[in-house]
Formats: C-alpha cells, sequence, structure tokens
C-alpha cells in the first residue's frame, strides 16, 4: 500500500523568520487597492475601472493560494537506483520585492533510497511553493528540502531558470534574461558523476 504523507506548507517550513499568513481579509484587501489604485492616480469611479480594485484583489489571491495535496510514496521494490528527473516543469511566482511575477521552469530529480514518489507531485511540490510571495533562491531550497525530508532520497537535485518581470519591466529593463538557481544535495552534489548526469539531464551542464 502506499504511503500517504502530509504535505506541510511553506511556513512551516524551519525558518523562525517567516510565520503562517493570515486568511484573506477580501473587504480591507479590496479597501487597500482602491486606496493604492485612487493614490496612483487611477479614477476608481469610472466605469471601466470601478470593478478593478476587486480583480486586483482575485488575481492576487490566486496567486498566493496553492492547491494542497497528499502525496503518495511508493516503495522502491524494484531497488531503482538510477537519477528520476522532471524536466522544464513550468511555474510562476511573485517577487517579494516589488509583487510582479517571475515565471520559468523548474527541473527537479532525485536518487531514490527506500521510497518514490509519483511522477505527478513533483510538479505539484513546485506548484505548492512558488504560490507564495518569494525569492527565487528560496524557492529552490524550499523544493529541494521538502523532497529531501519526505523521501530521505540518496540525492536531490533542484535547478530553477525563470524571468524575473521586476528586471524586464522595470529597473535596468532586460527582457529575456534569466536568473538560474540550483540546490543540489547527497549524491547529486557530492559524487561527480551523479551530478554531471544530473546537470547534463536538465540541461544546466553548460
Amino acid at each position: 500500500m502506499p504511503e500517504v504523507v502530509e504535505l506541510r506548507p511553506h511556513h512551516a517550513e524551519p525558518d523562525p523568520g517567516r510565520t503562517a499568513a493570515p486568511p484573506l481579509d477580501r473587504p480591507r484587501a479590496e479597501a487597500a487597492a482602491r486606496d493604492l489604485l485612487d493614490a496612483l492616480g487611477v479614477d476608481v469611479a469610472d466605469e471601466s475601472t470601478r470593478e478593478t480594485p476587486r480583480r486586483l484583489v482575485d488575481v492576487y489571491a490566486e496567486l498566493l493560494s496553492p492547491a494542497p495535496f497528499n502525496p503518495t510514496t511508493f516503495p522502491n521494490d524494484g531497488g531503482y537506483d538510477e537519477l528520476v528527473v522532471a524536466r522544464a516543469i513550468p511555474f510562476h511566482s511573485l517577487c517579494e520585492h516589488h509583487l510582479l511575477p517571475f515565471v520559468g521552469v523548474a527541473h527537479v530529480g532525485y536518487l531514490p533510497g527506500e521510497r518514490i514518489l509519483g511522477l505527478s507531485k513533483l510538479a505539484r511540490v513546485v506548484d505548492f511553493f512558488a504560490r507564495n510571495v518569494q525569492v527565487q533562491e528560496r524557492l529552490t531550497t524550499q523544493i529541494a528540502q521538502w523532497l529531501e525530508r519526505e523521501l530521505s532520497p540518496k540525492g536531490v537535485g533542484v535547478v530553477l531558470e525563470a524571468e524575473h518581470m521586476c528586471m524586464s519591466l522595470r529597473g535596468v529593463q532586460k527582457a529575456g534574461s534569466s536568473t538560474v538557481t540550483s540546490a543540489l544535495y547527497g549524491a547529486v552534489r557530492d559524487d561527480q558523476r551523479t551530478r554531471q548526469e544530473f546537470l547534463g539531464l536538465t540541461g544546466s551542464a553548460r
């Protein structure tokens, strides 16, 4: 029988500087959105923008609401001892400094120990941690640390490639530039052959 393990939300990660976010206060959020738009010179009394505060709250509520799930793990009965890699998993998140999106792909892999994870759950783990105000570096390590903690694998590798709108649309305005971050644990970090195989499979060995 598969073992069901509970996916703990990001704020339960061992980080004393981060606490659980309170539930959405929609009336307060819509009032704040209306005040912000008004302060920016947007006529929120106009027919075309009258509902913009509500729509703005809807957008951020959706972007910051991960779908909870209970991933299942299975015994590694076949003794599989090579990498399991899911490549180019699309994701989007919000930069916590500007509340602008960063969008890209995640390459996630692990070297199994005694248990393996359903393949679709690798994408769900990425989405779960991405739907928060984030920095790419933290997002990368959260995904890797969750896999290491829940599976006790022989190694974990996570590489994220993303374009940040706060860099493309403002500031230096370098559209098309990408940021790459990685988190490698266990044999994926320490064993040269395994490390090169993972980076090669993900297209990161350049």
